[in-house]
């Protein structure tokens, strides 16, 4: 184009992050700003956005300093707010979210996901118990993030007493992401008879989502019948989910089940299926550095292994003994013992012990649920060396301070 306005800028920022590409939208935007363009809500809240889906909170921080003089938009706030949130920075979204000027339904629901997806479920409850007495009606969404909230702190009764009561309160009828909030919440404590009548009695159809988080739970407390029930319902619905029959073969090889786990795998190659490898990664200046379960090729390599075997050392004066179950393969101890050695979060908390600055935690993200083995080494590595480790999985937070998370070894 031979010229460009701001509406034109702000329209290809906004494409990129709604097509995924976040990177390219930050790019964009610092072009934006070399050509002498001022942004304005438009360009922000899209920053923002690709802010929170990368988890580059060092860049969100740099359009807060944007923000700051649209100091009663409560659009911006509300995407900053929930960028702070997403980033796993509670103490940033605290701030903002004391100080916001006004605050409507999305600022509540936001702030109460937010602590919830974070660990702090009981402070989650106390921001909906005020929303309640000094904010606007709650809606379906401020009701999930709710359940969420008891789902993930094990709170069995609190969620039934929310979710039978919100149509009588708060007039909101039960959709299909509160009933699987309750499936969550029944299955995470181990009540998968009461998930699976819970899910006969509902008002609609389960999807493939539903039956999904019932396999998870079945995965979680080792119940290969029920697994391989909640799998076919989900192939019956789905039938080219891979994820089910992944979940099913895990489910097979946590009991120890070998004979059933390598018949589901050799479905799985027949069809072609690989497993997603675990991916952790970390940002250390403007650069995203990726690790993978088992490759060794990063350029600091040689470097991560000697502090991964500093780090050992440390811990295993602690008490921290390898969490062999948690190898799905039928393997001698030792050979289980160096697979667990290089999980892809412990590359990446190796790498992030060694470039850690001053006062700062070390964000890790991941795209698998973090394993126990690795939970565990975390909350050791965060005693030892004093740091505080964050770390994302596709679902929530893990804050490691002191020996302890944030998920209280629930999650």
């Amino acid at each position: 184009m031979v010229t460009r306005d701001l509406i034109v800028w702000n329209s290809i920022i906004a494409g990129f992050v709604q097509s995924g590409d976040g990177v390219g939208a930050i790019e964009l935007f610092m072009r934006m700003k070399e050509a002498g363009f001022l942004s304005n809500q438009g360009t922000l809240t899209s920053v923002l956005r690709a802010c929170t889906g990368l988890v580059t909170l060092e860049v969100g921080r740099q359009v807060h300093a944007h923000v700051l003089k649209y100091d009663k938009d409560l659009i911006l706030h509300n995407a900053l707010l929930d960028m702070y949130c997403k980033c796993g920075s509670l103490q940033d979204a605290d701030a903002l979210f004391g100080r916001m000027p006004q605050r409507d339904v999305i600022s509540w629901s936001t702030m109460i996901s937010g602590l919830a997806q974070n660990g702090r479920s009981i402070e989650a409850l106390k921001v909906f118990d005020m929303m309640k007495s000094e904010g606007p009606r709650p809606n379906h969404i401020t009701m999930v993030g709710v359940l969420f909230a008891c789902s993930h702190a094990g709170l069995v009764e609190d969620g039934w007493y929310y979710f039978s009561s919100m149509e009588k309160l708060f007039g909101i009828q039960p959709e299909r992401e509160h009933c699987n909030c309750m499936v969550d919440l029944l299955g995470r404590a181990g009540k998968l008879d009461d998930a699976v009548k819970f899910i006969h009695e509902m008002n609609f159809q389960p999807d493939s989502v539903i039956w999904r988080t019932l396999l998870g739970a079945c995965r979680m407390h080792k119940n290969a019948d029920l697994a391989a029930y909640a799998a076919k319902e989900i192939l019956r619905l789905e039938p080219d989910d891979q994820g089910a029959r992944i979940l099913l073969s895990n489910t097979y090889a946590d009991l120890r089940q070998w004979a059933d786990a390598e018949k589901s795998w050799k479905m799985m190659r027949d069809r072609g299926v690989k497993k997603d490898p675990g991916r952790s990664w970390i940002e250390l200046g403007k650069q995203v550095h990726v690790f993978i379960a088992g490759d060794l090729s990063h350029p600091c390599s040689e470097s991560i292994i000697q502090e991964l075997s500093r780090l050992f050392s440390r811990v295993t004066n602690l008490g921290y003994t390898p969490q062999t179950e948690f190898v799905l393969q039928d393997l001698a101890t030792e050979q289980k013992e160096d697979l667990l050695k290089y999980h892809s979060e412990k590359l990446a908390i190796a790498f992030g012990t060694m470039n850690a600055m001053e006062g700062k935690p070390i964000r890790i993200m991941k795209n698998l649920r973090i394993c126990g083995d690795c939970h565990a080494f975390a909350k050791l590595v965060s005693k030892s060396e004093g740091k505080v480790i964050i770390i994302r999985d596709p679902v929530r937070f893990h804050h490691f301070q002191d020996g302890v998370c944030s998920c209280n070894d629930y999650w």
